[in-house]
């Protein structure tokens, strides 16, 4: 009975957020030439400068001493771990999109991963050609024709908009092996869900210490890193989501940012 009074109130959850994320529709006006409709700038910027503190003086060298001693084939590792966690979730966002094939080919990438992929640690769905449907609920809300709305900088969690805001917070309760999801009942207990938040902490990590001299050129070398950090975050979101006004195939920021 807990489970379905649980469910419930998520499920209650999701039509109120999803409902708010379509309202935030900007007046043309207020968008500037290059599409960016942006009326929290100026706190905006404040906790920009916030995430680059953080970043270097606490992300950026963990990240690097990490990558650094951590042995290649073990980062992998745990890199697919985390990404096989995702496919559960993979699979409820297809659905709700109408995209039946494509939770089918993440049901069968979880399944594989998990058994001859030894729990995800080896990606073996890949090596069988097994296509990956990567999505999430800031997707979902924008099949259901939800309106991009603002664009904000969180603290920790980087850039995004009101509609990919809602959307990963309706993220940590519907992945069954998430950290939030476990807390209020619907999957793991202690210690497991620890393994999985601390798995996505690690690849986090080695994403950042990859993409390293991208992220250090926007952040650390260029005039105006807010701006250009918001160029990059929407220019490739919108390339994901198919929209024709998108121009970059690209982003330097696509971390997993779910563990920091």
């Amino acid at each position: 009975m807990g489970f379905f009074h649980k469910a419930g109130r998520f499920t209650g959850l999701c039509v109120i957020l999803a409902f708010v994320a379509a309202c935030s529709t900007p007046d043309a006006s207020s968008v500037s030439p290059d599409g960016v409709f942006d009326p929290y700038e100026v706190q905006n910027r404040k906790n920009h400068e916030f995430n680059k503190g953080l970043d270097r003086n606490v992300i950026r060298p963990v990240a690097l001493g990490y990558s650094s001693v951590v042995p290649d084939e073990i980062e992998t590792g745990i890199g697919n771990f985390a990404s096989n966690l995702k496919e559960p979730s993979h699979v409820v966002n297809n659905v709700l999109q109408g995209d039946l094939r494509g939770a089918g080919f993440a049901s069968i990438r979880f399944v594989t991963n998990s058994t001859i992929g030894l729990l995800g640690l080896f990606d073996v769905a890949t090596e069988f050609q097994i296509p990956e449907h990567d999505t999430d609920f800031g997707e979902t809300l924008h099949v259901w024709g939800a309106a991009e709305g603002a664009y904000f900088e969180a603290p920790v969690f980087g850039p995004t908009t009101e509609r990919d805001a809602v959307g990963r917070v309706v993220d940590l309760f519907i992945n069954p092996f998430g950290f939030v999801a476990s807390e209020v009942g619907f999957a793991l207990n202690s210690p497991e869900k620890y393994v999985a938040t601390g798995t996505r902490v690690a690849s986090g990590l080695s994403t950042r210490a990859r993409f390293s001299d991208t992220i250090d050129s926007v952040l650390y070398d260029s005039a105006d890193s807010y701006s250009q950090t918001r160029l990059f975050y929407l220019q490739n979101r919108r390339f994901e989501l198919g929209e024709e006004s998108a121009g970059a195939d690209i982003d330097p920021f696509a971390l997993d940012t779910e563990g920091f």
